[in-house]
């Protein structure tokens, strides 16, 4: 018997649909981030993009625990020298919420050229309409229960 190996190709590619209302965002981020790497299916190979599309609606109403939101802090760098600006949680979930979904699942992709192209494959939109009705996504019912499961 001959070892399978998996061929982009072989990828079928689903689309979930996430709903973020009410769920901590670093356990939806590394659920998402198990999607989009393809660790849900049996073809799963750590070289290929094997994962799925997925879309998170609702980041406006994500939650973080602990009173991170008023600790936690985004950094990010201009270029310049001297270019480290940094802005509260607070700030971020108020102003535009789906740059700290899509900081918080990126940091748990790979890093590298893979991480990258898995990455594209994130919508993330703030309110719970989303462009993407033609891909007929299946709505993926992510809850606390779900992740005690899940051992997360």
């Amino acid at each position: 018997m001959r070892t399978f190996s998996t061929k982009p190709s072989d990828v079928q590619r689903a689309w979930h649909l996430v709903d973020a209302e009410g769920l901590v965002l670093g356990r939806m981020a590394s659920e998402v981030a198990r999607l989009l790497r393809g660790k849900h299916k049996p073809q799963f190979a750590p070289h290929l993009d094997t994962g799925d599309h997925v879309i998170v609606v609702n980041t406006s109403k994500v939650v973080l625990t602990s009173g991170k939101e008023a600790k936690k802090v985004a950094y990010r760098h201009t270029g310049y020298p001297g270019g480290l600006r940094q802005r509260s949680y607070t700030d971020v979930m108020a102003n535009n919420p789906e740059d700290a979904v899509r900081k918080a699942v990126r940091g748990m992709l790979p890093k590298g050229p893979l991480g990258r192209m898995m990455l594209k494959k994130l919508k993330v939109y703030s309110g719970p309409t989303h462009p993407h009705a033609a891909q007929m996504p299946e709505a993926l019912e992510l809850s606390m229960a779900v992740a005690r499961q899940r051992g997360l």
